[in-house]
């Protein structure tokens, strides 16, 4: 029988992006998590912004959270899929990320989390960098 991973967390979000190679984090505006390799954000954690909202209250959401993906058809995958916790808003139409709310993280398991932030290394890695990972790690390009 397969080990079923455990509930990601939040603080796996943090874990897992600083366990990647060559990357920095830097604090945004307002000090939030910004994680970058090579200078670019693969991941971060967002301030509340107007449209991110919950619809029966109009409260901004407080804990979203950035990821990048690969491609549109990755985004699309995650955001239309009934079961994901993943979104995304007007805003971002045309960025290649989707977003989350750290209080829904729970709903993925701390594999499929790992595999959606080394996806956004990889998406923002240089080719170099993204090929030495995955010849290291036994994947294929």
């Amino acid at each position: 029988m397969a080990r079923v991973s455990r509930r990601a967390k939040v603080a796996d979000v943090h874990e897992l992006a600083t366990g990647m190679p060559f990357v920095n984090r830097v604090d945004g505006p307002h000090g939030n998590a910004v994680y970058q390799v090579g200078g670019k954000s693969f991941v971060f954690f967002r301030n509340p912004r107007p449209d991110a909202f919950d619809p029966d209250t109009g409260d901004r959401y407080t804990d979203v959270i950035v990821i990048w993906v690969p491609s549109e058809s990755d985004k699309l995958a995650l955001v239309q899929d009934p079961d994901s916790p993943f979104f995304t808003t007007p805003h971002f139409d045309g960025h290649l990320s989707v977003l989350v709310r750290g209080s829904h993280i729970g709903e993925l398991g701390k594999q499929e989390l790992a595999e959606v932030i080394q996806d956004a290394w990889l998406s923002r890695a240089s080719r170099k960098r993204a090929a030495d990972w995955l010849a290291a790690h036994n994947v294929a390009d």
